[in-house]
Protein backbone atom coordinates (compact mmCIF):
# COMPACT_ATOMS: atom_id res chain seq x y z
CA UNK A 1 0.00 0.00 0.00
CA UNK A 2 1.46 3.03 -1.07
CA UNK A 3 1.94 5.70 1.81
CA UNK A 4 1.83 9.77 1.15
CA UNK A 5 5.11 11.06 0.24
CA UNK A 6 6.60 13.78 2.35
CA UNK A 7 8.03 16.61 0.12
CA UNK A 8 11.34 17.58 1.03
CA UNK A 9 10.26 21.27 2.68
CA UNK A 10 7.71 18.92 5.06
CA UNK A 11 10.78 16.49 5.57
CA UNK A 12 12.75 19.98 7.08
CA UNK A 13 10.47 20.79 8.93
CA UNK A 14 9.75 18.09 10.75
CA UNK A 15 13.57 17.40 11.22
CA UNK A 16 13.61 21.10 12.65
CA UNK A 17 10.85 20.13 15.48
CA UNK A 18 12.55 16.52 16.27
CA UNK A 19 15.44 16.87 18.68
CA UNK A 20 17.57 14.14 19.02
CA UNK A 21 18.88 15.27 22.51
CA UNK A 22 19.15 18.74 24.92
CA UNK A 23 22.58 19.79 26.51
CA UNK A 24 22.12 21.14 29.98
CA UNK A 25 23.73 24.99 30.75
CA UNK A 26 26.65 23.00 31.90
CA UNK A 27 27.31 20.86 29.27
CA UNK A 28 26.93 23.84 26.78
CA UNK A 29 29.40 25.67 28.59
CA UNK A 30 31.69 22.97 28.50
CA UNK A 31 31.64 22.51 25.00
CA UNK A 32 32.36 25.76 24.13
CA UNK A 33 35.19 25.75 26.71
CA UNK A 34 36.40 22.83 24.75
CA UNK A 35 36.30 24.60 21.17
CA UNK A 36 37.54 27.58 22.29
CA UNK A 37 40.94 25.54 23.69
CA UNK A 38 41.42 23.83 20.54
CA UNK A 39 44.47 24.41 18.53
CA UNK A 40 43.12 23.85 15.48
CA UNK A 41 40.67 27.04 14.27
CA UNK A 42 38.72 24.61 12.56
CA UNK A 43 37.00 22.67 15.44
CA UNK A 44 33.30 23.80 15.09
CA UNK A 45 31.93 21.20 18.08
CA UNK A 46 32.51 17.76 19.40
CA UNK A 47 31.04 14.62 17.98
CA UNK A 48 28.91 12.35 20.12
CA UNK A 49 28.58 8.44 18.84
CA UNK A 50 28.17 4.99 20.75
CA UNK A 51 30.78 2.15 19.84
CA UNK A 52 30.86 -1.27 20.40
CA UNK A 53 32.40 -2.52 23.78
CA UNK A 54 33.10 -2.44 27.17
CA UNK A 55 32.31 -4.73 29.71
CA UNK A 56 28.58 -3.71 29.85
CA UNK A 57 28.15 -3.57 25.52
CA UNK A 58 28.63 0.26 24.27
CA UNK A 59 30.20 2.82 25.76
CA UNK A 60 30.04 6.70 24.36
CA UNK A 61 32.32 8.37 22.64
CA UNK A 62 33.36 12.15 22.02
CA UNK A 63 36.07 13.36 19.19
CA UNK A 64 36.62 17.04 18.06
CA UNK A 65 34.56 17.67 14.88
CA UNK A 66 35.84 19.98 11.94
CA UNK A 67 32.65 19.58 9.70
CA UNK A 68 29.58 17.58 9.77
CA UNK A 69 29.41 13.85 8.23
CA UNK A 70 26.73 12.49 5.65
CA UNK A 71 23.82 12.09 8.14
CA UNK A 72 25.20 13.54 11.46
CA UNK A 73 22.73 15.42 13.56
CA UNK A 74 23.51 18.73 14.53
CA UNK A 75 22.56 20.15 18.33
CA UNK A 76 22.93 23.50 19.57
CA UNK A 77 22.49 25.00 22.62
CA UNK A 78 23.73 28.46 24.03
CA UNK A 79 26.60 29.19 21.53
CA UNK A 80 27.47 24.84 21.82
CA UNK A 81 27.36 22.36 19.27
CA UNK A 82 27.69 18.86 19.04
CA UNK A 83 27.60 16.59 16.27
CA UNK A 84 25.30 13.07 16.82
CA UNK A 85 27.06 10.45 14.30
CA UNK A 86 23.83 8.74 12.66
CA UNK A 87 25.06 5.36 13.78
CA UNK A 88 24.34 6.75 17.44
CA UNK A 89 20.67 8.65 16.88
CA UNK A 90 18.40 5.78 17.71
CA UNK A 91 20.33 4.61 20.86
CA UNK A 92 20.43 8.92 21.94
CA UNK A 93 16.89 9.70 21.19
CA UNK A 94 16.05 11.57 24.14
CA UNK A 95 19.15 11.77 26.05
CA UNK A 96 20.11 15.01 28.10
CA UNK A 97 23.79 15.38 27.93
CA UNK A 98 24.85 17.12 31.30
CA UNK A 99 28.45 18.32 33.00
CA UNK A 100 30.04 17.34 36.16
CA UNK A 101 32.58 18.64 38.52
CA UNK A 102 32.77 16.37 41.37
CA UNK A 103 35.67 15.49 44.46
CA UNK A 104 36.19 11.98 42.38
CA UNK A 105 35.00 13.08 39.05
CA UNK A 106 34.46 15.36 36.34
CA UNK A 107 33.24 14.75 32.93
CA UNK A 108 29.97 14.52 31.03
CA UNK A 109 26.77 13.00 32.20
CA UNK A 110 24.53 10.78 30.02
CA UNK A 111 20.82 10.87 31.46
CA UNK A 112 19.56 8.51 28.60
CA UNK A 113 15.82 6.77 28.78
CA UNK A 114 17.39 4.16 26.54
CA UNK A 115 19.97 2.67 28.81
CA UNK A 116 19.20 -0.18 30.01
CA UNK A 117 21.86 -0.87 32.53
CA UNK A 118 25.92 -0.13 33.31
CA UNK A 119 29.14 -1.72 34.41
CA UNK A 120 30.30 -0.87 37.87
CA UNK A 121 33.22 1.21 36.78
CA UNK A 122 31.24 3.59 35.17
CA UNK A 123 33.43 3.35 31.58
CA UNK A 124 30.21 1.12 29.32
CA UNK A 125 26.33 1.06 29.43
CA UNK A 126 24.11 -1.06 27.68
CA UNK A 127 22.11 0.21 25.47
CA UNK A 128 18.88 -0.30 23.59
CA UNK A 129 17.48 1.18 20.52
CA UNK A 130 14.67 4.00 20.76
CA UNK A 131 11.28 3.15 20.12
CA UNK A 132 10.42 5.45 17.35
CA UNK A 133 6.43 6.33 17.54
CA UNK A 134 4.39 5.66 14.12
Amino acid sequence: MGGRRFSEGEMAEAKRKFEVMKLTPAAAARVREIVEAADDASVLGIRLGVKNGGCAGMSYTLDLAREAQPGDERVEAEGATVFVDAKAVLFLLGTEMDFERTTLKTGFVFNNPNQVGACGCGESVSLKAAEVPA
